[in-house]
């Protein structure tokens, strides 16, 4: 098994934690606030074909993998990028497979013109909440009865957040732009969907975790008590290594299910357990980072609340980490 990244891969990971670096700075990610959109890092982002990575090349895409757009994500996530990333890398991934419908779509979206993100739950009484990025989206993808919908928000209402993803509540009575399937044919495109979004979120969180865990490292080495570095205490340090070989395992367990999706596996639990894992080692990587700060963690000019709050917010925008584990075991077990 080759677990080391090939030539293009590190290319993709260099070329985008360059990008990144420079575009969504902590400054840049604190101006995006309350909202956690930055209109110019999306088109930005659209210019270096950061979203259409994994769709066709003959539909104006990148024509990768979604290998390549989770290690897209990963770099999103260290940056804390405000821009609808994974949510538009899974719906023109969609759009794409339904290009007899849905193609017209993706040009448009690749081009900057539009916003395109999905609601991750079925709309109530024409209703889809909580939609990630719905606050300023001008296309989402709504699953209303057994209809998969790709319709025009016009009546979205912003929802307070913790400072990330836009979310907004989508009304399905929006002006609708194409019906994308029906029946069986949109449940099955919608699970496919969930499945891609769970794995770059997983990586999306992975570069996150990891990302706050360096801001810790450096901190505790920097910061001095009783004369000596406080990262030397046995407190600090034990709790640092247990969440860094949790970021590691988190890493290689969304890869493996990014690959898995990829090479069309039937087996969907890899994707839920990516999601899972990475939600939880995000939230306790985060917590551990900001506690090796102390009082100054909770400071909002310290950049590790930021991480901090995202890692909790991006994960249950979609279902808790305890959820999460429920739908495994269904799938796993039975109900």
């Amino acid at each position: 098994m080759q677990l080391s990244l090939d030539t293009d891969q590190q290319a993709i990971v260099g070329a985008f934690d360059a990008f990144f670096a420079r575009e969504s700075s902590p400054v840049r990610v604190r101006a995006a606030e309350p909202t956690g959109f930055d209109a110019s890092l999306w088109r930005a982002l659209i210019g270096v074909g950061g979203p259409g990575i994994a769709v066709a090349s003959e539909l104006g895409g990148g024509g990768g993998s979604l290998l390549d757009a989770a290690l897209v994500a990963e770099q999103q996530g260290r940056r804390l990028a405000p821009a609808p990333l994974v949510e538009a890398s899974v719906s023109l991934r969609m759009l794409a497979r339904c290009a007899d419908v849905g193609g017209a779509s993706i040009a448009r979206v690749l081009e900057g013109a539009e916003v395109l993100t999905l609601a991750l739950h079925r709309s109530q009484a024409g209703v889809a909440h909580l939609v990630p990025w719905g606050a300023v989206a001008d296309l989402a993808i709504v699953l209303d009865g057994d209809a998969l919908l790709l319709v025009q928000p016009t009546s979205r209402s912003p929802q307070v957040g913790l400072g990330a993803e836009a979310l907004g509540d989508v009304s399905t009575g929006d002006p609708l732009v194409v019906e994308l399937a029906r029946g069986t044919d949109a449940t099955v495109h919608l699970e496919r969907a969930l499945d891609e979004w769970r794995v770059l979120k997983a990586a999306a969180l992975v570069g996150l975790a990891g990302e706050a865990l360096a801001l810790a490292v450096e901190y505790v080495r920097q910061r001095h008590q009783f004369g000596r570095p406080i990262g030397s205490f046995q407190a600090l340090a034990h709790g640092l290594v247990d969440v860094a070989t949790a970021v590691d395992g988190a890493r290689l367990l969304a890869f493996e299910a990014a690959w898995a999706l990829d090479a069309g596996a039937a087996d969907r639990t890899l994707a839920s357990m990516a999601f899972a894992f990475a939600a939880d080692t995000a939230a306790k990587t985060t917590a551990c980072a900001l506690h090796c700060h102390g009082g100054y963690g909770f400071m909002a000019e310290y950049d590790v609340q930021l991480y901090h709050r995202r890692a909790k917010s991006w994960a249950v925008v979609h279902d808790s980490v305890r959820g999460e584990l429920a739908h495994l075991a269904s799938m796993l077990w039975g109900a």
